[in-house]
């Protein structure tokens, strides 16, 4: 074989090799991300320490939506993203089976800073938050019903 056939043969190894991954890892629920906070106000010795809340609850507050009573899915989107619709028809359909779940729809381009503050990388990321706001798991991708409802038992 020339060289030209040699690589299309690794380009196309190498595509189908990075497809079985992505098609492995889109939508499942794994870790929680390492939230970059900005730096601590300093506080006056004696004084009492500033209350703290997760960024999650923050940016829950800053959109006017509430927390769910156990836990709320935090999904980020965006306007032209296909499977983003689909994780909402989903998030929607579990919000609806389990009670005390809430549904907050956050597009990243109207949110850069807390895009950045959280690390979303790519639509949709949904986000599981317990009560308290603090996040428990997320998944990059479009989740399946049964997934999510995994990662809610978490809570």
């Amino acid at each position: 074989m020339s060289t030209g056939a040699w690589i299309v043969v690794a380009a196309a190894v190498v595509a189908l090799a990075f497809g079985l991954w992505r098609a492995a890892t889109d939508g499942r629920f794994r870790g929680t991300h390492v939230v970059r906070r900005p730096a601590d106000p300093l506080v006056e010795e004696g004084a009492p320490a500033p209350v703290t809340r997760p960024p999650g609850a923050d940016l829950v507050a800053a959109v006017g939506e509430e927390l769910g009573e156990r836990a709320t899915l935090l999904q980020f989107s965006s306007a032209f993203c296909a499977p983003c619709r689909a994780t909402r028809r989903v998030l929607g359909e579990v919000t609806g089976l389990v009670d005390g779940v809430a549904h907050v729809e956050i597009d990243a381009e109207h949110h850069l800073e807390a895009t950045r503050t959280l690390g979303i990388l790519r639509t949709p990321t949904t986000i599981v938050l317990d009560a308290s706001g603090a996040e428990v798991t997320r998944a990059t991708g479009a989740p399946t019903r049964d997934q999510v409802l995994t990662a809610l038992a978490r809570v």
